[in-house]
């Protein structure tokens, strides 16, 4: 058991799977471990490499591995998925993550700290909040619809809806429907009780965020992009560059090409698709302001490019402007204009 160097984890709710093997690549070790069963067996072992993919709880997990001295490197599942040999199942996956987890140009994400960890964690709060809300705006939308009661598009005017149901004079929707929208109703007016004390919390967190205070700098970028940007992107030294990042994010085009032709599609929509969404909004508001008739750059891309379209080369800009602030620690200065 002293002579493994290198182990693939395969993760799960309560079974796990281990593949070990030695310096010369020889299986050492291949067996099974119960939930209770993994830190008292890892405790044992001499420092080694553990390779895990970046899966759900896989950061709690690095986090105490490394504590009993092992060195752990986390591997994004779509890289170790190319090592799986035949059929996948337990044992096949551990041993594609201990190959995986030893080939040199092998890229791994950085383990996220429990604060990190939780900065990130009430994002994915407000995310499903968010889209709780948006279910119920429409199902509500919807069926007053069927009894000819339509308000303007935009949630600012759900409203009008809410005020229907509470007007005890409105008899439009009949009664045995009018409890149930009434109800749903009160749980809209909940949620959004609800997010404005998530966003509260965000906000809090960033003013104590040396990062977030940067980003927020950044025409475009507000207290919610800032402040999942910070608590997202742990370490932006991973990347080489910005344009690595913004890469990394999905907001570059898709290529196909094979014997030196290269076709370029749309975006990819790789990465985190929260901070894509964010960094695209915050770029339709720079459009929408000043600042997009003020820009020569800007003014030139709305004129050759939809609005949309626009928006998405805005935001892998954005994106390249928050690696470089990330990186230097500083805040954005404008480039004087020149005269």
């Amino acid at each position: 058991m002293n002579n493994v160097s290198t182990i693939g984890l395969d993760l799960a709710k309560k079974v796990f799977q281990v593949h070990g093997v030695d310096q010369a690549g020889e299986v050492l070790v291949r067996r099974t471990l119960r939930r209770s069963q993994v830190l008292a067996y890892f405790g044992k072992l001499a420092p080694c490499l553990v390779g895990m993919e970046a899966c759900a709880t896989a950061h709690y997990w690095a986090r105490e591995l490394s504590k009993l001295g092992h060195t752990v490197r986390l591997i994004p599942p779509a890289y170790a998925k190319a090592y799986v040999r035949r059929n996948k199942n337990d044992p096949a996956d551990a041993a594609a993550i201990c190959e995986a987890v030893a080939r040199p140009a092998m890229r791994f994400v950085t383990i996220k700290t429990a604060e990190q960890q939780a900065a990130a964690g009430v994002h994915k709060v407000r995310e499903l909040l968010m889209k709780q809300r948006t279910m119920l705006m429409n199902s509500l939308r919807g069926l007053m619809a069927e009894f000819g009661i339509v308000v303007a598009e935009g949630p600012r005017h759900i409203g009008e809806l809410v005020s229907i149901l509470a007007d005890p004079g409105d008899q439009r929707v009949p009664a045995p429907l009018h409890g149930g929208l009434a109800r749903m109703a009160d749980a809209l007016l909940h949620l959004e009780r609800q997010i404005k004390v998530v966003d509260k919390q965000i906000l809090d967190w960033g003013r104590g965020n040396a990062m977030c205070r940067h980003l927020i700098t950044i025409p475009g970028f507000g207290p919610i992009l800032s402040s999942a940007m910070a608590a997202v992107v742990v370490n932006p030294a991973t990347f080489r560059s910005g344009r690595d990042f913004s890469a990394s994010l999905g907001l570059v085009p898709r290529q196909d090409g094979t014997g030196g032709k290269v076709k370029l599609g749309p975006i990819s929509k790789r990465g985190n698709g929260y901070l894509r969404r964010l960094l695209v909004s915050g770029a339709m508001t720079v459009l929408s302001g000043k600042r997009a008739k003020q820009d020569p750059w800007l003014v030139k891309l709305l004129t050759t490019k939809a609005r949309k379209v626009a928006a998405v080369a805005l935001a892998n800009k954005m994106a390249r402007i928050a690696w470089a602030m990330m990186m230097r620690q500083e805040d954005f200065r404008t480039v004087p204009a020149a005269a």
